[in-house]
């Protein structure tokens, strides 16, 4: 854990990027369950850095998307903001609703095409670049750029017909 903690309070940081201020989900909270839910159960063989950093983003996604859900219950009322897919998650209790569209948007994207959710989910949760996500995947950087780009389309789409549907 000491050898990579650092790492991984960075990409907490980046995914609570912009919070306001006095939220209960800190970075280090985050990186502690992620922690807790990497180290708990069944002992894993890690393949190389780019593995575990993978499985941590996924870690961290499950954390923020129960998060999330815990919040959504105890919300009372309030319009959410659509949540934007950029290079930044901003993560609010407010914006709730949005990550937990944004979670099931990504479920349908996996059924769909498998790759391009993972892309997503190690860019958009790790905060992981291009380079990185294809070593990851085991695809060019390019590749990756391409599928980050059509992945994006494809779930602002999917939100955008949810909140118009839903």
């Amino acid at each position: 854990m000491p050898l990579v903690y650092h790492e991984l309070r960075r990409i907490a940081s980046y995914i609570l990027k912009g919070e306001r201020p006095g939220n209960t989900l800190q970075p280090t909270a985050l990186v502690s369950e992620a922690y807790l839910k990497l180290a708990g159960g069944t002992k894993m063989r890690w393949q190389d850095r780019a593995h575990f950093f993978a499985v941590a983003a996924r870690a961290m996604r499950q954390i923020l998307v129960d998060y999330a859900r815990r919040h959504q219950r105890e919300k009372r009322g309030g319009k959410a903001q659509r949540l934007q897919l950029d290079e930044a998650l901003v993560f609010a209790v407010e914006r709730s609703e949005e990550l937990l569209a944004l979670d099931e948007a990504m479920d349908r994207l996996a059924a769909v095409d498998q790759r391009k959710a993972r892309v997503v989910e190690l860019r958009f949760f790790a905060g992981l670049e291009n380079k990185e996500i294809g070593e990851v995947l085991n695809v060019s950087a390019n590749t990756v750029m391409r599928d980050w780009n059509l992945a994006k389309a494809w779930l602002r789409r999917e939100m955008q017909s949810g909140e118009t549907h839903g």
